[in-house]
């Protein structure tokens, strides 16, 4: 059986606990609904006005993360699975951080929050990528929450 990293040389999957370093290129997942995802797919994505890390694309090294999404409406989920080249990366590992919704201001690309770090209800990663055009759309997947016992899983 093929692992995914084997489908997809060139494109690092970076455990969701793993500070990624700046200017490399990850996989990251987009959780939506299939109709949304059309809509990404021709016209790209279209970067949130405002949320918990400010103005950007929400996406998440944890496929268990995306997987969740949209909350409202769990029967239309999919995932897309995209490259991101994250640029400058800023750690944004705490409430009321000084650069929460700034950080791009201070020269930085991605935002970046740490699983279990008081940021995230669900305690699992996040990024923040301010410039769409930093992602690039590789395909559409079924949501999948992976569980090993009591524990999640972190699938790349």
């Amino acid at each position: 059986m093929w692992a995914e990293s084997d489908l997809y040389p060139g494109v690092p999957c970076l455990q969701s606990t793993t500070e990624p370093v700046n200017g490399n290129v990850y996989r990251m997942y987009h959780g939506t609904t299939e109709k949304a995802a059309e809509q990404i797919k021709i016209y790209g994505f279209q970067p949130s006005a405002n949320g918990m890390l400010g103005r950007g694309v929400y996406l998440s090294r944890d496929l268990n993360k995306a997987s969740r999404y949209p909350l409202d409406n769990p029967r239309e989920r999919v995932v897309i699975r995209v490259k991101v080249r994250v640029g400058r990366v800023k750690k944004i590992d705490h409430q009321h951080h000084p650069m929460q919704k700034t950080w791009h201001n201070h020269g930085y690309d991605t935002a970046w929050c740490p699983p279990n770090c008081g940021m995230v209800p669900s305690g699992l990663e996040e990024d923040c990528v301010w410039d769409p055009n930093r992602i690039t759309i590789i395909d559409v997947i079924p949501p999948s929450l992976q569980t090993c016992g009591s524990y999640i899983c972190i699938q790349c």
